[in-house]
């Protein structure tokens, strides 16, 4: 290695973390720019992959099909020196809202970088591995963390930029709702269910714009739980009855519905559905309370055997990556473990 010259990366360690689609802000893009979302970056689910030189290509672990589609296509654009082996040691689960697509491409596409210095660029990644086609907060989760909006896609392309980022109370916890039965639109009959969708009202648009800049956005500065709640709520409704044609109803699953109702009338308004569900979710002010909510829930809902029940924290930071250099045979010392693995941001 030439003196001077950064250490040559043999192996890299990405965490991810899922996030909440709370809702659209403009679908048919009104004034121009389409979509508009606001997200949530989840604590207690993550995508881990760690990623070595090697001299092919190759990858195992959940996901590891569309993990190899990302590598060729990293591989093809940059040609690196070395091949590369992939472990995926846990994976977000898919197709339950929780944006395991993106994370999973922005982990390999992070590792990737890392080992063959390449600089982080997200919107370049993003265009790369077909990331962002219509919602930016999965890259914003994965970037910074917290609460994130993004401002949605201009007429010319490019992905959404990410336009607030906010932290999220430590004391709130979000309580899931999954249907193990269901899984949400996505691929072909994603793309198909948009095209079906009739014209977003530009009033309705600017309500919900309202609701983001003037209700939950200062709820959440404030750690004004019923307040964030209750325009987490009104978002919800408005674009999950806009896009009931498509998934049969405001929420996809009408077990996670039914579950919701219950915890609605329980006078929490924060309900809601991420993306395409099934996946439902409650935004509770302690854990004390979402604790007892889920022991109730599961004695009142035990003959949906289907539904499982989880409670997490929301996360304010993005990813995190560990890297380790590869040491020269003749600086190993064996009278001293190797301990130069470092972490970044």
């Amino acid at each position: 290695m030439t003196p001077g010259a950064p250490p040559r990366i043999a192996s890299v360690r990405v965490e991810a973390p899922a996030r909440l689609h709370l809702g659209f802000i403009d679908v048919s893009g009104s004034l121009g720019r389409r979509f508009g979302s606001l997200g949530l970056t989840l604590a207690d689910f993550q995508t881990v992959v760690e990623m070595h030189r090697g001299t092919g290509i190759d990858a195992e672990g959940p996901g590891a099909d569309r993990a190899l589609a990302h590598l060729r296509r990293l591989l093809d654009d940059y040609d690196p020196p070395d091949g590369v082996r992939l472990q995926i040691h846990r994976s977000i689960p898919e197709h339950v809202g929780l944006g395991s697509g993106t994370q999973m491409a922005f982990a390999i596409g992070r590792a990737f970088g890392l080992l063959f210095g390449i600089p982080f660029v997200p919107g370049d990644l993003a265009t790369r591995l077909d990331r962002g086609a219509r919602s930016g907060i999965g890259i914003g989760a994965f970037c910074e963390g917290g609460f994130v909006v993004d401002g949605g896609r201009a007429p010319g392309g490019g992905y959404p930029p990410l336009v607030a980022r906010l932290p999220f109370p430590p004391a709130w916890r979000v309580l899931l709702v999954f249907d193990g039965t269901a899984r949400g639109l996505h691929g072909e009959s994603e793309r198909e269910a948009f095209q079906r969708l009739r014209a977003f009202p530009q009033s309705d648009a600017a309500r919900l714009a309202h609701l983001v800049l003037m209700a939950a956005m200062p709820a959440l500065v404030e750690t004004d739980c019923p307040r964030f709640g209750a325009a987490i709520g009104d978002i919800q409704r408005s674009v999950g009855d806009h896009f009931a044609i498509a998934q049969g109803g405001r929420f996809a699953s009408p077990a996670v519905a039914e579950v919701l109702a219950w915890i609605e009338s329980r006078d929490i308004a924060g309900i809601g559905q991420t993306s395409w569900g099934p996946t439902g979710f409650a935004i509770i002010d302690s854990e004390v309370r979402a604790h007892a909510l889920v022991a109730e829930a599961r004695q009142r809902f035990a003959h949906h055997t289907a539904l499982r029940f989880a409670i997490t924290r929301g996360r304010n930071e993005g990813h995190t990556a560990e890297t380790r250099p590869a040491v020269p045979v003749d600086a190993v010392d064996i009278h001293d473990p190797d301990e130069s693995a470092n972490r970044t941001a």
